[in-house]
């Protein structure tokens, strides 16, 4: 029997950024969920568990991505789930959400986040560690 791949989800309200990234994290062995908006999203985790979540920090509001991992980490069935937040508001809108120690990032619920644009190779880098962290 073949072992089944990771899933990854991935929400983002930018189609370019969700195909982009769809395609390299494919290329690399995982399946990958897209998804535009974090209501979604949630259906779509309860239908099929993902490995890990990356997540966009601005889509329907500037805190969309504090939102949605704060809502899945409350849910038992997703507490464990890791979470990558991506972001452009500190380029866009002049914001700083960047956290400065471990618990400012646990206060986000997340496990990583980063600004966009981001290399493929550390997000590839970071989805390794976290889901391998995870297993």
């Amino acid at each position: 029997m073949q072992k089944k791949l990771p899933l990854i989800l991935l929400i983002d309200d930018d189609p370019d950024f969700t195909a982009m990234n769809k395609l390299m994290l494919e290329s690399n062995g995982y399946r990958i969920l897209c998804t535009h908006d974090s209501r979604e999203a949630l259906k779509k985790m309860a239908e099929d568990k993902p490995s890990l979540v990356i997540t966009d920090l601005m889509m329907q509001n500037l805190d969309s991505g504090f939102a949605f991992s704060r809502q899945m980490k409350q849910d038992p069935r997703f507490k464990d789930i890791p979470v990558i937040i991506l972001t452009s508001v500190s380029s866009q809108h002049g914001f700083d959400f960047h956290p400065r120690s471990g618990e400012e990032l646990s206060a986000m619920n997340a496990d990583a986040f980063f600004e966009k644009p981001i290399s493929s190779k550390i997000l590839l880098k970071k989805v390794e560690e976290l889901i391998k962290r995870n297993i």
